[in-house]
């Protein structure tokens, strides 16, 4: 028992101490132009059973849409229980082809009640720039069911958003001349002074010359050298692939909703004593019936009976500190607190100074 206590204690102090790690370039930084855009557009979902829109808004594009195909129909005369209006979206990858397919997203915008079993009709999808990208069209999968009966009801998943897999076919492309450019930037997903610094070193090195400057801590510019012209895609495909150190900033994340917390391996905390106690108030209401007496004019009443208890706990001043993460860990959990105790206590040593890092609360 002892020699396993020992292996496991020697894997904490290894794990603790092992250097920041290395990463590709393509995981932590990209270039500048190779980015996503978002489509947006109206459709409808037919096909439904029932449970559809019953507004007038739906029926107006019911029959709007009927006119399009030479139908002329007056809103009025429409009962439809089984179409729902829905926004249609998806996201265009970076170097868009026509004829390539993408996903898309429904999501009703009425009083529709489930979208299991529908199909979306033809549906433009524009940009920002109200130009049509693509056209979206197919079955909705919901990833789940609604069904009830008897007043009960059986739930899985949300069902008034669904997914068409492949449901949208880009239409126009979005020209990007790369092989004409001269220098390349290098945009980082989390700017850093540290991590900057390192990449330009590290594609210096690689490429032999002086071809990458940083300009801030979020951008790297990388010049092309003259054996990659034309070829920029050989040189990202070595560029992508070097491996970079990589620093991360003294931070702890607070998520207040779900008493989550994250401390990062760079957080410490200075000598400092804590004494954390709860008041816990417990209120308890019992009903009591109080009859008249017999032959009375007398009515029964319900009497509540209201016990209020206050019970507060012992504080002990605790004595934390810590020079690594798992030295922190374990003097907080000498305290054996709650996490939503450890986030007082971690707001609170922000205040006073000892917490050498960035608190963030979500």
């Amino acid at each position: 028992m002892k020699k396993l206590i020992t292996i496991v204690l020697v894997l904490l102090i290894l794990f603790f101490t092992i250097p920041a790690a290395a990463e590709r370039i393509k995981d932590i930084a990209f270039v500048e132009g190779f980015r996503e855009n978002q489509l947006v557009g109206y459709g409808l979902v037919v096909g439904l059973n029932g449970t559809g829109d019953k507004g007038d808004a739906t029926l107006q594009s019911i029959a709007n849409m009927l006119s399009r195909m030479g139908l002329r129909v007056d809103p009025k005369d429409i009962k439809a229980k089984d179409v729902a209006a829905v926004m249609v979206t998806a996201t265009l990858p970076p170097f868009p082809r026509a004829g390539s397919k993408v996903d898309v997203i429904v999501s009703a915008i009425g009083d529709a009640k489930n979208l299991q079993g529908g199909t979306l009709l033809m549906t433009p999808l524009k940009g920002p720039d109200g130009r049509v990208y693509a056209i979206a069209q197919g079955p909705v999968s919901i990833g789940g069911f609604q069904a009830s009966g008897g007043g009960t009801t059986a739930q899985k998943n949300h069902p008034t958003v669904g997914r068409v897999p492949n449901g949208a076919i880009i239409e126009r492309e979005i020209t990007f001349s790369l092989n004409n450019r001269a220098q390349l930037k290098l945009i980082l997903h989390n700017p850093d002074f540290t991590v900057a610094s390192n990449m330009v070193r590290e594609i210096n090195t690689f490429l032999k010359g002086d071809f990458a400057v940083a300009s801030d801590p979020s951008t790297v510019i990388l010049k092309v050298p003259s054996r990659y012209q034309g070829n920029i895609v050989e040189l990202m495909h070595l560029v992508e692939n070097i491996d970079v150190k990589t620093d991360t900033p003294a931070r702890v994340v607070i998520n207040e909703r779900t008493g989550t917390v994250v401390i990062g391996s760079n957080v410490r905390i200075s000598p400092v004593a804590i004494a954390h106690g709860g008041l816990t108030i417990e209120i308890t209401t019992e009903y009591q019936v109080s009859q008249p007496e017999p032959f009375s004019k007398g009515e029964t009443v319900v009497v509540p009976q209201t016990e209020i208890r206050a019970k507060e706990k012992e504080a002990h001043l605790v004595q934390v500190s810590g020079t690594t993460l798992g030295e922190v860990v374990r003097a907080l959990n000498t305290m054996g607190v709650t996490p939503r105790d450890l986030i007082a206590i971690l707001q609170a040593l922000k205040a006073s100074g000892a917490l050498k890092a960035e608190l963030e609360i979500l």
